[in-house]
């Protein structure tokens, strides 16, 4: 099956190929990734040679070459992963969301479905997977959880145009008749995250020992789902998903940030030792908190798990310590290099 995912040199979208690649073998995958400051094409050096891994350097907001692209692949599905995705990049400068968010996944919706419509088989046997985030819905309060039929309430930039392109995707099921599925998922955590994500830079500023930044006082709740777990769920949406539907995804794993960082500092302690005065919980310092900055994320992901028999992997503490210690080898590396 010819396949493209796009953002493919970042965090998840890595991830994403190399689980592809490794349990669909009838998989044949083109990356598309513009390379941003985010992504590392390094992560998928396993497979340069490999045959069913291609790979294009392109911005999905230029229409043209989107069409070119999806014109010579002819893809029979895409995982739509690309996307600008850090909030306070969001809050400093927002039209870059907007254009890759939202236009980019105009482009690529648009030129598929032509391609798709043009051709004799029937258009169900394409399928468009488009990934988006739990942000989408806004925020709760200490009780209650997303689910799929909760009501759209961005409070950021960034959520704003994931809401955008989620409602571009929608429209092209019941306008078109495209096939079509959305997945909104929680936060990530494990390797190839960019460094100015949470858990990375906890480990960095560490090692560093410079001030480990933490908004507020710390009480925000993210829902956290591991990588691989979120790759296993967007091939089981993709393969056995039903068309037009909205599918939750989450870790039922529920911190604060601050808990959160004296997990990750503990963990410090224990592989690496050297923390100051004994413990790099020492060097926590509380920060101006994000300008709207949603309270708590909690995911229901009764729909995947009733329907398609999917569920998390519930060792948060030992995937927690292997995504701590990958970043540890990470960052000794760059400072030996």
């Amino acid at each position: 099956m010819r396949l493209i995912v796009t953002g493919g040199a970042g965090f998840i979208g890595s991830n994403l190929i190399l689980h592809l690649h490794n349990h669909y073998p009838d998989a044949e995958i083109l990356n598309i990734d513009k390379l941003t400051y985010a992504s590392d094409i390094s992560h998928l050096d396993s497979l340069k040679l490999d045959r069913r891994y291609h790979f294009k350097k392109m911005d999905l907001v230029d229409r043209k070459d989107v069409r070119k692209a999806v014109q010579n692949w002819k893809p029979e599905g895409v995982f739509h992963l690309a996307a600008e995705s850090h909030v306070d990049n969001s809050i400093k400068g927002p039209e870059p969301f907007v254009l890759s968010n939202v236009i980019g996944t105009f482009n690529l919706i648009e030129e598929c479905r032509q391609l798709w419509f043009d051709e004799q088989e029937p258009i169900h046997h394409h399928r468009f997977l488009h990934v988006s985030t739990d942000e989408v819905y806004g925020t709760l309060g200490e009780t209650g959880s997303f689910t799929e039929q909760t009501p759209y309430a961005p409070n950021s930039p960034y959520s704003a145009t994931k809401a955008g392109s989620d409602m571009l995707v929608r429209s092209y099921f019941h306008t078109y008749g495209l096939n079509t599925v959305i997945t909104n998922c929680s936060n990530n955590y494990g390797r190839h995250q960019h460094d100015e994500k949470l858990i990375p830079t906890v480990i960095r500023k560490a090692l560093k020992y410079e001030p480990i930044p933490v908004y507020g006082k710390g009480d925000n709740v993210r829902d956290w789902l591991h990588v691989d777990d979120h790759c296993r769920a967007l091939a089981t949406v993709f393969y056995d998903g039903s068309t037009g539907e909205q599918y939750n995804i989450g870790g039922d794993n529920e911190w604060k940030n601050l808990e959160l960082v004296h997990n990750i500092c503990d963990i410090l302690n224990e592989k690496v030792g050297n923390g100051p005065d004994g413990d790099y919980k020492n060097l926590i310092s509380f920060v101006t908190d994000r300008p709207g900055h949603d309270f708590r994320y909690s995911v229901d992901a009764s729909k995947i798990k009733t329907e398609l028999g999917w569920s998390p992997t519930q060792d948060f503490d030992a995937l927690l310590s292997q995504t701590v210690e990958w970043y540890v080898d990470r960052y000794s590396q760059k400072r030996s290099s």
